[in-house]
């Protein structure tokens, strides 16, 4: 396919049309590969989450754990 390269802001780009987007199964981010005469677009893949990134990670509970006023009310439930 051949495009134009356009002006947008003080940078140029191009358009990527949806269908040609949607078939290259590119997500939100990319990575660009520079060499003399052509710029590759490769897929920035997805991160595996851990636990650590997660709101349960052990931070987030040793931060939010054994607050004795939860314990005050936990044990008006006993």
């Amino acid at each position: 396919m051949i495009t134009t390269i356009i002006d947008i802001g003080n940078s140029r780009g191009i358009r990527i049309p949806k269908l040609i987007l949607s078939e290259s199964e590119l997500g939100d981010q990319v990575e660009l590969q520079v060499k003399k005469g052509e710029i590759k677009i490769i897929p920035v893949p997805a991160k595996n989450k851990t636990i650590a990134d997660t709101l349960l990670s052990e931070k987030a509970l040793a931060a939010d754990w054994d607050k004795p006023e939860e314990d005050k009310a936990w044990a008006s439930l006993q």
